[in-house]
C-alpha cells in the first residue's frame, strides 16, 4: 500500500516531482525512527501499532532531540495523516487508526513576514541588470516575466511554446500550476517587447510548439531549464546590484519576485479575490496570510489619521536632584 501511495496515487495527484519526493522523504523519515529509535523492523510494524501516542511521541522526538524547525516537524507530520487517509480508504478497518492519528495537534508556528523588494529603485535596477547580450536577453526576460505574471519559478521552466500567447488580443501564459491546476496569466505591454527579443534569439522560426520555452543545451540536446538554474540567475544579479543597492535583500530568490509583485498590488488596491486568482490560489486564505500587508508608510498615516493627544517633550528638567537616585545610577550604595 504505501509503494503503490507514493508511485502511483501521489503522482497522480500531483504532477510536481518535488512534492512526490517531500512525501517519500516524509515517510523514509518515519521509518527509521521506528527502526532506530523503536527497533522495529519495517515487517512487524503494523497499522495497530501507529496509534495517537505513537505518533505525539515521533513528533516530539523531531522536536525535542531532532531540533527540527517546527514547519518541518508539521511537515513530517502530514505527510504521516495524508498516508493513513490514503490507507483508511483503500481498508475501511484502518479507520479509526486513522482518525486517532489525525488528532496528533501540529507544533503551533509563528506568523513570519517573508521579505520582499521594498525599495523601487533596487527593483528596477535588478530588473535592468543583464547585460545587453544573448543570454542578457534572455535573463532580462527570466526576471521581468517571473515579477511581472507573480508565476513561480517551477511554473516558468515548464511552459512550452504552446502556453505562450503573445500575439493574441490579450497577450497571456497559460500555467500549469500547483495541484494540476491551470490558469492563465495576461501579459503587460511591457513584458511582450522582452519576450519576443527572447524568441527572435532562441527560438527563430521554431514550429516545435511542444519546445520549452526556457531552455539549455547540453552536448547538443536541449534540456528544460532547472529550477535551481533559475534561481542561480536572480542571485547572480541581485549580488551584481546589491553593491550601489544595500537596501535589496541580503538573499534574494526567484519567489521573492512573486511576493513582491503580489505584495504590492494588495498595497495599491487590488482586490484580494483577484490577487488570489492571479497567483492561482486554490484557497484566498494564503493570499491574506502571505501577501496581504501594508507598508509602513501606510501604516504610518493610518495611525495618524485617528488624531489622539500629542506627546511634547520638555526641555528643562523641572524634577530636584535625587542623591539617592544618582547614586543608584551609578552602582553605589
Amino acid at each position: 500500500m504505501t509503494k503503490d501511495f507514493l508511485d502511483i496515487y501521489i503522482p497522480q495527484d500531483s504532477d510536481s516531482e518535488k512534492t512526490v519526493k517531500t512525501y517519500r522523504d516524509g515517510l523514509t523519515v518515519f521509518r527509521r525512527y521506528i527502526l532506530e529509535e523503536k527497533h522495529l523492523s519495517i515487517s512487524e510494524f503494523a497499522f495497530g501499532v501507529c496509534t495517537f501516542d505513537f505518533v505525539l511521541e515521533y513528533r516530539n522526538w523531531l522536536l525535542d532531540k531532532q531540533q527540527k524547525a517546527k514547519s518541518t516537524v508539521n511537515n513530517r507530520i502530514a505527510r504521516i495523516k495524508s498516508y493513513l487517509r490514503y490507507a483508511a480508504a483503500k481498508d475501511i478497518t484502518l479507520q479509526q487508526i486513522q482518525l486517532n492519528v489525525a488528532d496528533v495537534p501540529f507544533l503551533r508556528e509563528p506568523k513570519k513576514i517573508r521579505p520582499i523588494i521594498e525599495d523601487l529603485d533596487s527593483l528596477k535596477a535588478l530588473l535592468d541588470a543583464p547585460p545587453n547580450t544573448k543570454l542578457g536577453c534572455r535573463d532580462t526576460m527570466i526576471l521581468s516575466v517571473l515579477f511581472d505574471t507573480m508565476i513561480r519559478a517551477n511554473e516558468l521552466i515548464c511552459l512550452e511554446l504552446k502556453d505562450v500567447h503573445i500575439n493574441s488580443g490579450e497577450p497571456y501564459l497559460f500555467i500549469h500550476g500547483k495541484g494540476n491546476r491551470e490558469r492563465t496569466v495576461p501579459l503587460s505591454k511591457e513584458a511582450i517587447p522582452l519576450i519576443e527579443a527572447y524568441l527572435e534569439e532562441f527560438h527563430p522560426d521554431s514550429e516545435d510548439y511542444y519546445k520549452p520555452f526556457v531552455y539549455t543545451v547540453h552536448h547538443q540536446i536541449v534540456h528544460r531549464m532547472s529550477e535551481r538554474n533559475v534561481e542561480r540567475i536572480v542571485k547572480k544579479y541581485a549580488d551584481i546590484v546589491r553593491k550601489d543597492y544595500p537596501d535589496l535583500p541580503p538573499t534574494v530568490y526567484p519567489h521573492m519576485f512573486r511576493r513582491t509583485r503580489g505584495t504590492n498590488l494588495y498595497r495599491d488596491g487590488v482586490a484580494i479575490e483577484a490577487i488570489a486568482i492571479a497567483m492561482g490560489h486554490a484557497n484566498i486564505q494564503t493570499t491574506k496570510d502571505h501577501y496581504a500587508f501594508s507598508s509602513l508608510e501606510q501604516k504610518r498615516k493610518a495611525m495618524e489619521s485617528g488624531g489622539g493627544p500629542v506627546i511634547i517633550g520638555k526641555k528643562d528638567r523641572e524634577w530636584p536632584v535625587d542623591e539617592d537616585e544618582i547614586a543608584h545610577l551609578c552602582g553605589l550604595r
